[in-house]
């Protein structure tokens, strides 16, 4: 929907935050037939499972003796694509108004707009923002060359590119763009990666077939170019040297801030938004719950599979709200089945009724 040339979009429960708990949120949702959109700050859903280690295991998912942070997450999105979720990305949650029927809009820094009788923050540490490097006038240079995240590869088909980092996403990207750009450089500060082990053996292998160029131990000092990037200035083993670049993507991880959200008016503690956790999740202004790694409560555990349980009973709540005076009757989706908002349905195979003789 659009009013006076400004983008709004109405749903049920307005989401803000992708990671696993927001994610876990819509499928909850889903089964009390509400409909789900969610916010987030970064490029894609996962929130820091899919930007800081997506290839890391985690042993404490019920039923997952191991499972990999990125398959967890494309897990979620499958258990979740019959409920039809719209997403925006790449977006921070701004500003929020009360309505006078106890609804609410918010906006997001880009000017879109959200309206929704709930609003569940499942931010989990916060609104990520990169960790930029301490180089003199980088924030020139950002979106004419910088960039710290990576939407579109295709943005540097035939490019020249320069990443930085030790981590996985400095690896992961690395191998990524050693097929799509002209040039791929990585530098790091350090001879020793962060990373999963195949990343690194698999840039060791892209190294010895000259398809990446290896720059360690080495630090990025400066950026050279009149409207763009041109060249980074780089320091190696003390000596300096300059390398001509299209880009540079310097990916040192993400620093958590609860960002514009600390201003709505909700109760925080310790950079972390205070709940009732004796029943629904609920701050301290009514509609607005906090779900996951951002919210707190006597004996709060910052766990993924705490975030689920906490989803579960928001949505029971929300669906009060939504649906007010209307009862809801809990049931096993072993017995009821699962239908989508795509006209699917998931179901256990029905008993055969037969004599036997």
């Amino acid at each position: 929907m659009i009013i006076n040339n400004t983008i709004m979009i109405k749903t049920d429960i307005l989401i803000i935050g992708a990671g696993p708990t927001g994610l876990f949120a819509v499928f909850e949702a889903g089964l009390l037939k509400l409909k789900c959109h969610i916010l987030d700050a970064l490029p894609q859903p996962g929130g820091q499972l899919s930007e800081l280690y997506p290839k890391k295991p985690i042993y404490d998912i019920p039923g997952f003796p191991e499972v990999l942070a990125g398959d967890l997450v494309d897990g979620l999105m499958e258990q979740i694509k019959q409920f039809e979720p719209g997403f925006t990305l790449g977006e921070r949650a701004e500003t929020i108004e009360k309505q006078e029927d106890g609804s609410f809009i918010v906006t997001s820094n880009k000017g879109k707009k959200f309206h929704a009788p709930v609003i569940a923050i499942a931010g989990g540490l916060g609104s990520f923002e990169p960790r930029k490097p301490l180089i003199e006038d980088i924030e020139f240079y950002e979106d004419k060359g910088v960039k710290y995240f990576i939407k579109n590869p295709e943005k540097f088909r035939d490019k020249r590119v320069v990443i930085a980092g030790g981590g996985d996403s400095a690896l992961d990207w690395s191998i990524f763009l050693a097929n799509v750009a002209s040039e791929v450089t990585l530098i790091h500060r350090r001879n020793e990666f962060r990373g999963a082990l195949d990343s690194v053996e698999k840039v060791q292998e892209l190294k010895s077939a000259g398809k990446i160029k290896l720059i360690t131990p080495a630090e990025v000092v400066g950026i050279n170019g009149a409207e763009h990037v041109e060249s980074l200035d780089i320091e190696e083993n003390g000596a300096h040297r300059k390398i001509e670049t299209d880009y540079f993507i310097p990916l040192f991880g993400l620093t958590p801030k609860l960002g514009p959200i600390a201003d709505w008016g909700l109760e925080i503690e310790k950079n972390a938004i205070k709940v009732n956790n004796a029943l629904d999740y609920q701050t301290n202004i009514p509609g607005i719950f906090a779900i996951g790694d951002v919210n707190t409560y006597p004996g709060k555990l910052k766990l993924i599979l705490c975030g689920f349980h906490e989803a579960t009973l928001m949505c029971q709540a929300a669906y009060q709200i939504v649906n007010p005076g209307k009862k809801y009757v809990l049931k096993y989706t072993t017995v009821s089945g699962v239908d989508g908002f795509d006209g699917t349905r998931k179901e256990a195979p029905k008993a055969v009724v037969k004599a036997i003789v």
